[in-house]
């Protein structure tokens, strides 16, 4: 289990300077159980690998993965069925379209997603996701988000889950217009009903912080000295966090910023410093790109004082 978390002043100053940016953004009501957060919530809690953990805000509070789960879910198909069957089916190149886009589907490669971040692909990269049933794919994929945190307790939020698979017809749309193509081949229904079971695994920042810090340590939970994940499987996530993991800010957020992250609308974004230590931020008020705006503030602040960036 994970142990306690130091309060830091050198955090608490850049919380409240980035908390200031939130204003600037507003919440995932589109999603109605997400509409219920508080815009103003800030907060981060960073890992290091000998366990110490250091945090500002509140970070005991309960947050969905959302499309953070995707970085994840690849993690784990990875492992299943090996690059070559993954990226036969899905791309490896950034959109430049929001999310939850359908016109490259059309466009550039008939029915195959550009890249496993953006809904399209992260739908093709759930349905991989082996097991006889939905129940039994879900527990997979969440007994490996239990191992990384080191928590058997992380479970999904019942409530978050029905509300988006009563509200997702885009993504619906995207599932029919792959299927056509023969790249997904099971029920739409029961491929939403694991989506968004996936999507709405809840944890809270340190728990969020933890998993970045795994993949920061390229898939070894350097607590336990298990090699949770390959090196190369850890890699290549890290790469796609790189590249696709602010959806269409990404370019901006790497140039700014320069740190793998992966970001989801219900206002998390998880952070790895490869070699160093693993991020987990908490604010739910999104920018029009649906990326937290104090979040992202605040993880730019950190990476200038602190001198983050991969480039």
């Amino acid at each position: 289990m994970n142990m306690a978390c130091q309060s830091s002043d050198e955090l608490e100053v850049l919380v409240k300077e980035a908390r200031t940016y939130t204003k600037n953004g507003k919440v995932a009501d589109y999603i109605p159980a997400l509409g219920k957060a508080n815009p103003n919530d800030l907060s981060i809690a960073i890992y290091y690998p000998d366990g110490r953990c250091i945090s500002a805000g509140d970070i005991e509070e309960k947050i969905t993965l959302q499309s953070i789960s995707k970085v994840i879910s690849l993690a784990l198909v990875l492992m299943d069925r090996g690059q070559d069957y993954v990226f036969d089916r899905v791309g490896m190149e950034p959109t430049g379209d929001p999310f939850n886009s359908i016109i490259k589907l059309e466009t550039i490669a008939p029915g195959k997603p550009l890249n496993p971040m953006i809904n399209a692909g992260a739908l093709v990269v759930t349905h991989m996701i082996k097991g006889n049933s939905v129940e039994e794919r879900f527990q997979r994929l969440l007994s490996f988000v239990r191992e990384m945190i080191n928590d058997p307790t992380i479970t999904y939020n019942e409530e978050v889950a029905r509300s988006e698979f009563e509200t997702a017809y885009l993504n619906r749309a995207l599932c029919y217009f792959i299927k056509q193509h023969n790249i997904i081949e099971e029920d739409v229904e029961q491929l939403m009903d694991l989506y968004t079971k996936q999507c709405a695994i809840e944890m809270n920042c340190l728990d969020l912080s933890r998993i970045g810090m795994v993949f920061a340590m390229d898939g070894v939970d350097p607590q336990s000295g298990k090699q949770i994940m390959p090196v190369d499987v850890a890699r290549i996530c890290k790469t796609f966090m790189v590249t696709c993991g602010m959806y269409n800010a990404s370019g901006e957020h790497a140039i700014k910023i320069g740190v793998p992250a992966k970001s989801g609308v219900s206002g998390g974004i998880m952070g790895t410093v490869s070699g160093k230590y693993g991020i987990g931020i908490f604010g739910p008020a999104l920018d029009e790109k649906g990326n937290s705006s104090g979040g992202i503030k605040l993880l730019e602040l950190l990476s200038a004082k602190y001198k983050l960036s991969l480039f």
